[in-house]
């Protein structure tokens, strides 16, 4: 082993939106202060209560993926398990998602984007 894993990290055009985008979908904390990085307009992390990191970086030409064009891949996905589909999916919209594919009632998954467009996953347990 080389490493351990710190954080992920997403580019966006407004990291602390997104950090707050990802705090409602996933809990945690906002820029909780943490010597291995530094906090500015440009950097902003998502502490999660399990001790994994997300952190949001400013990209000024961010181009979001376009899901599920292969032009403008996804580059990554997040899956998000939750409870209960529908309720997430509401919850993740209220908070600034949009639906990109809701399946159907057999499907135990719904394709979101969030405020940057980073295509997520809402997954039923």
């Amino acid at each position: 082993m080389i490493g351990r894993l710190q954080c992920v990290v997403l580019d966006c055009p407004d990291p602390l939106r997104l950090a707050r985008f990802y705090e409602g979908v996933l809990g945690g904390a906002v820029n909780r202060p943490d010597p291995r990085w530094f906090l500015d307009d440009d950097w902003a992390t998502l502490h999660l209560d399990d001790g994994r990191v997300l952190a949001f970086q400013r990209a000024a030409r961010h181009r979001p993926p376009r899901w599920p064009d292969p032009d403008h891949p996804q580059q990554f996905h997040l899956d998000v398990g939750v409870a209960d589909l529908a309720r997430a999916r509401d919850e993740a919209v209220a908070l600034g998602a949009s639906v990109l594919d809701a399946g159907g009632p057999e499907r135990s998954w719904i394709v979101c984007a969030d405020p940057a467009g980073h295509p997520f996953c809402l997954v039923r347990e």
